[in-house]
């Protein structure tokens, strides 16, 4: 419901896809913010490697994909709880026309990809003198 909120009435639509295991479903969070000059999308990547991550950016629709892997299956273990999450996932972010596509950056540290999308020089505000006659 949140996301189809934001589809609808917010600068920035977002979808989600995700894998089915035997573990769960993992679906990274995602924060968008922005700035004049840029806009930058953090997403949580518990527990994955730069290896394990696909990033894209086409038609002004950067995807996030991937595959976070169970670290090991044991066959002789029976599970009492299983709380974490794992599988392969697909975020996308539509933005807006005014991402400088060829200067895109990302970066990923601690388990957090950090996703930073400079705005073209058209689309930097530009401040106008009020003038008094």
């Amino acid at each position: 419901l949140f996301d189809d909120v934001f589809n609808e009435f917010g600068r920035f639509g977002m979808s989600q896809s995700n894998g089915d295991t035997m573990f769960g479903n993992f679906v990274p969070t995602v924060d968008v913010s922005e700035t004049e000059k840029e806009i930058r999308i953090a997403a949580e990547l518990p527990g994955m490697d730069e290896d394990d991550i696909d990033v894209s950016l086409a038609h002004n629709i950067l995807t996030i994909s991937g595959e976070k892997k169970a670290e090991q299956e044991h066959k002789d273990e029976n599970y009492h709880r299983v709380e974490r999450t794992y599988g392969s996932f697909k975020r996308s972010v539509t933005l807006p026309d005014d991402v400088d596509a060829d200067k895109v950056d990302a970066q990923f540290k601690n388990g957090v990809l950090t996703i930073t999308l400079p705005k073209t020089a058209q689309a930097k505000a530009k401040r106008i003198a009020v003038k008094s006659s």
